[in-house]
């Protein structure tokens, strides 16, 4: 895969309904304020973005954050991080698909929408499948007509407040104020962005197939910067600088609702046409995601190991090789959840939705408290990240440091903390939290299971990490089940020489 390609990948992953859609929910809550709740996630994205970033170009590997955990905290760390990143991309194809095959339903009424759903399934998984240059070239395609559709909206909002063509003062402080809900409606905002945000991790994923993996992780990285103010900070102010933050349109689409204000001829048409390349790519994305991480798993042994075997794989300095088997089971099980949604509309899809609702906020607790603890390795001479090979050496030479360690980790970890405690208290997020709080559960407990039959071969002190992130996670009231779990992992003996990690004999 070749640099060009990497650009844009994280685009592909992360622009789809997410914020053409998605985002009217957070300007329903926020009105303007919804600038600063971008703001406000985008720096938290930033953050984990850059302790991503050096992590992997220190160590370029496949399954990225999955891998980093594994070396931090355990084997526990990687296999919940790995798998509920897995099943928030998979259940995001199956998202991503339901809302193309509607758009296209839309405009071919007499073609049902599960016809479509079944083609761009199938198109995606034989692409996938076809080798990652192919992925790679239909990927950097899709995503640069996304961007390019943002940039001109960005462009056209722009030149038609600057000339005064709309009342852009008027509808930024004549409908409640700056901030008609206040700061709660700014959180509740914020909520919204970090999820618009989530889907940027697949880069560090890509970069493990290109042939300079360090120098790909490190261009990439960078990029989300100006990527991040651009596309979905300077989005936003356009849209509630043209469009009142309570017309009724634009819980609908806001693109299309401020598109339709300036009076651009066919506005709902065009952003259909938009939106749909925008989840055929972010479905695309997701399926490489999601297989190259499923790959990652069953390599190390977290998941059948058949899955490691067929089809092409990465062609870079560390590829992953042989991955049909992971593109097909990742497709098929976002094709089983496409079915789910079908046959059970308001409940079982319903809670697949939720079950990974707070997925990226724990995925990306691991990421920070992983790159606080092999950071600080690297900086100990005697810690174990000092036991590297040539390769190695040259990826911790060219990583670039995140400054501000150790502050900044630990001001994003608390930030993602407050994230979590805002959603259990708020009502209309807290399902979200107890559900993803059961499946964190569920995972600690497989990995406490799997402790206990293999023998210990993580660090002793994972074991209060894994307390720390199922007690954010797994709520008080969130029943008796998800306690039990929780403390069956924590209580699971340790079977090891004190301060060796070894077997007792």
């Amino acid at each position: 895969m070749r640099q060009r390609h990497i650009a844009m990948i994280a685009l592909g992953g992360a622009i789809g309904a997410g914020l053409f859609v998605g985002s009217g929910v957070g300007i329903a809550a926020a009105g303007p304020g919804i600038v600063v709740s971008y703001v406000v996630a985008g720096v938290l994205t930033v953050l984990v973005m850059r302790m991503l970033g050096e992590m992997s170009a220190a160590r370029p590997g496949s399954g990225s954050f999955s891998a980093h955990a594994t070396r931090a905290w355990g084997p526990w760390a990687g296999l919940l991080s790995g798998w509920m990143y897995w099943a928030l991309l998979v259940v995001s194809v199956a998202a991503e698909a339901i809302g193309a095959s509607r758009i296209v339903a839309g405009w071919l009424p007499q073609v049902p929408a599960w016809v479509w759903v079944a083609v761009f399934m199938a198109v995606f998984t034989g692409t996938n499948l076809a080798g990652v240059r192919h992925f790679g070239e239909l990927e950097f395609w899709f995503a640069g007509v996304k961007a390019a559709a943002i940039c001109a909206f960005i462009l056209l909002g722009a030149a038609v407040v600057l000339t005064g063509r709309t009342p852009a003062v008027e509808n930024l402080t004549a409908h409640g104020g700056l901030l008609p809900h206040g700061w709660h409606g700014v959180a509740v905002g914020t909520v919204a962005a970090v999820f618009a945000y989530g889907g940027l991790e697949t880069v560090t994923l890509a970069a493990a197939e290109c042939e300079d993996p360090v120098a790909a992780v490190r261009r990439a990285v960078r990029t989300v910067l100006w990527r991040v103010a651009l596309f979905y900070i300077g989005s936003m102010a356009v849209i509630v600088a043209v469009v009142p933050w309570d017309d009724p349109a634009v819980a609908g689409g806001p693109y299309a609702a401020a598109i339709g204000r300036i009076g651009v001829p066919g506005a709902a048409q065009l952003m259909n046409a938009v939106v749909l390349v925008a989840l055929l790519s972010a479905m695309n994305a997701n399926i490489y995601g999601s297989s190259r991480m499923l790959h990652a798993l069953a390599a190390r042994g977290d998941a059948p190991r058949l899955l490691t075997r067929g089809g092409r794989g990465g062609q870079g300095a560390v590829g992953t090789v042989g991955t049909g088997r992971a593109v097909l089971a990742s497709a098929a099980f976002g094709f089983a959840s496409v079915v789910l949604s079908l046959l059970w509309p308001r409940t079982v899809f319903p809670f697949l939705l939720n079950s990974i609702g707070t997925a990226i906020l724990v995925v990306w607790i691991l990421i920070a408290a992983s790159h606080l603890r092999l950071h600080g390795r690297r900086r100990n001479a005697d810690g174990p990240e000092q036991e590297h090979g040539p390769e190695q050496e040259r990826g911790l030479r060219r990583a670039a440091p995140m400054r501000g360690f150790p502050y900044l980790g630990y001001l994003a970890l608390a930030a993602m903390a407050g994230v979590l405690v805002f959603m259990l208290v708020d009502p209309g997020s807290r399902s979200q939290v107890l559900c993803t709080g059961a499946w964190t559960a569920v995972l600690l407990l497989v990995a406490g299971l799997r402790r206990r039959r293999r023998g210990p071969d993580a660090d002793p002190a994972a074991v209060p990490m894994a307390v720390a992130v199922a007690a954010v996670t797994a709520a008080p009231d969130a029943g008796p089940a998800v306690a039990g779990v929780t403390a069956a992992v924590v209580n699971a003996p340790a079977r090891t020489v004190p301060g060796t990690g070894r077997p007792r004999s």
